[in-house]
């Protein structure tokens, strides 16, 4: 669900609240894209400084590599960071 809190008269922009099971996004949010689990170009620590509150994972992709039996020992996609 989406609760928009607040709109620019001028330019349209929005900011607002994604509320999912996992938890909530404030928007805008940069969003990587995580491609066979890792996001290419910045590390771990790089995107826990910048604040990222979510990564756009492609299931099918995790499926084939690394493997659902090493996202179980990790704990899971929505695992937080240490």
């Amino acid at each position: 669900m989406y609760e928009l809190i607040h709109t620019d008269k001028n330019t349209g922009a929005r900011a607002g609240k994604l509320r999912t099971n996992h938890g909530v996004i404030d928007t805008p949010a940069f969003m990587p894209v995580a491609t066979k689990a890792t996001v290419k170009t910045l590390t771990p620590e790089e995107l826990y400084d910048m604040g990222t509150q979510a990564l756009i994972s492609n299931a099918f992709h995790l499926l084939l590599a690394p493997g659902m039996e090493v996202i179980r020992r990790a704990g899971g996609l929505h695992k937080p960071p240490p």
